[in-house]
């Protein structure tokens, strides 16, 4: 038998005088512990309360608004570097937050993957971005693909294969009309339920996409193994490229890589025709950013989109 061990402690009196406040506080310092990577110990401090009290209030919130539909999706363009033509968006959720406003993604999903409310949540962005993109297409643009995000915790704590088939079916878009978008962690983990729903999600026609690409624990190995259809390379190496020669150079051996594996690429947040045309010239097949748009509300993609028509 192997036991691992994590401890919280709380000290008298400094945080606390009576026994319910210590346990209360001790716990609050093991559960520091546990998302320090477990195997360590923490002792209470005032900072871990107020985190866990704003965990708490973002959790409960979250929970509230998912019962009250407070939740839009953005859409960002994604173009085509050769031909400027639009090959698809992808799908970004927005809390419409009583008395904040819009908050963006970066604010509550972190707390939405670590209470479990990631699957409630990730199972409406997919099947508000499926129906929205069905309509698009019926609308007349009918070869626009509708990108969305995929992580680990909706395949751990849902039954994620079957729900996407379905969702497909109940909006009517074409499994060629998805993309999806799997991080490099997911894809590392190997489970065997994870390769058998992402193959037969390939089988189905489901474009596949590894998001942030660079960023996480890169490995040749999957991109051999998984024949995704796009490689999105992370903005962090976009932004920087154009003073960085190490940021150039990555930029670089990834476009090749990926076009030695018969693989697009994307490049994430590109703002300005200069970076644009080199990337072009890097062999990069397509971009998204500011340069093209901002994540536009469903409406207002839609002028964007005749807009475009009519230029």
């Amino acid at each position: 038998v192997s036991v691992g061990l994590s401890i919280g402690a709380a000290l008298y009196p400094r945080d606390g005088t009576d026994g319910e406040t210590l346990m209360r506080h001790a716990d609050i310092a093991l559960q520091a512990a546990k998302h320090a990577g477990r195997q360590t110990y923490r002792f209470f401090e005032p900072a871990m309360n107020a985190a866990l009290t704003r965990f708490l209030q973002t959790r409960d919130d979250l929970r509230a608004a998912l019962e009250r539909e407070e939740f839009v999706l953005h859409y960002q363009p994604q173009i085509e570097l050769e031909t400027g033509r639009l090959v698809g968006v992808e799908a970004l959720v927005r809390w419409q937050r009583p008395g904040v406003g819009l908050v963006q993604p970066d604010a509550f999903i972190d707390v939405a993957e670590d209470s479990g409310l990631i699957v409630p949540l990730g199972g409406w962005v997919l099947r508000e971005a499926c129906r929205q993109a069905a309509a698009w297409r019926a609308a007349g643009w009918p070869d626009l693909v509708v990108a969305v995000n995929i992580c680990a915790v909706q395949f751990r704590r849902g039954s994620l294969g079957a729900e996407v088939l379905a969702i497909l079916e109940e909006t009517g878009l074409p499994p060629a009309g998805l993309e999806l978008e799997l991080t490099e962690s997911l894809l590392l983990e190997g489970q065997e339920e994870v390769l058998a729903t992402v193959a037969q999600w390939q089988a189905r026609g489901i474009q596949l996409a590894i998001d942030d690409f660079g960023t996480g624990y890169s490995s040749l190995a999957y991109l051999k193994r998984f024949a995704v259809d796009k490689v999105k390379i992370d903005r962090s190496f976009i932004v920087g490229m154009a003073e960085d020669d190490a940021a150039r150079a990555i930029v670089q051996a990834i476009i090749d890589l990926a076009g030695g594996l018969k693989r697009r690429t994307l490049a994430e947040g590109v703002e300005e025709a200069s970076l644009a045309s080199q990337l072009r010239a890097m062999g990069c097949d397509e971009a998204q950013g500011y340069l093209y748009a901002r994540p536009l509300a469903a409406a207002d993609l839609e002028r964007w989109l005749r807009a475009r028509e009519v230029s």
